[in-house]
């Protein structure tokens, strides 16, 4: 199944200043996840932040929170976000089925949050070059386990231009310096 943009959202999932610092390769992580806000910016997809237990954790690190609407950031206590009844509120309002995951870490927030929705009837698929773990080993655990439970395992560059459908217009040029 390609990626509707007007069926999609992206969740920015726990990339907060405590855990960040600990991702090996942080720096491309970050940059691909900033990459998709500013796409899902251009292409008008809706953004929403997640933050595990910000009082122990810190918030979502600077250079991401300055491309997310301080009212798009929830928090949350539940490992998978559909757990949080908040945040599931918050899914359900979008009315969007296809939702997009990157952020930290891998075999934990962005695995249970994208099984949960699964479970929940959302098509959720998760962006393996913006999301990362502190070991290999699980990173790429639970990339697997994902896809062999029917999540879509994608690239931002995947993501991007399934959203944007055709090469046309100023978006298309937008996209474009985007993955450049």
């Amino acid at each position: 199944m390609l990626l509707d943009r007007a069926a999609s959202a992206l969740l920015v999932v726990d990339v907060q200043e405590r855990v960040a610092a600990a991702i090996p390769g942080f720096e491309v992580v970050a940059g691909r996840i900033a990459a998709l806000i500013q796409g899902a910016a251009v292409l008008g997809v809706p953004v929403v932040g997640l933050e595990q237990n910000p009082d122990g954790l810190g918030h979502t690190v600077p250079e991401l929170r300055k491309l997310l609407a301080a009212q798009a950031i929830a928090p949350k206590l539940s490992f998978g976000c559909l757990r949080e009844p908040a945040v599931a509120e918050v899914l359900r309002r979008l009315q969007r089925s296809q939702l997009v995951l990157a952020g930290i870490e891998t075999h934990v927030c962005v695995m249970q949050s994208a099984l949960t929705l699964k479970e929940g009837g959302w098509s959720p698929f998760v962006v393996a070059d913006a999301v990362g773990s502190r070991r290999r080993l699980d990173h790429d655990t639970a990339l697997a386990r994902l896809a062999g439970s029917g999540v879509g395992v994608l690239t931002t560059e995947m993501v991007l231009f399934e959203w944007l459908g055709r090469f046309e217009g100023p978006e298309a040029r937008a996209i474009i310096r985007l993955v450049k």
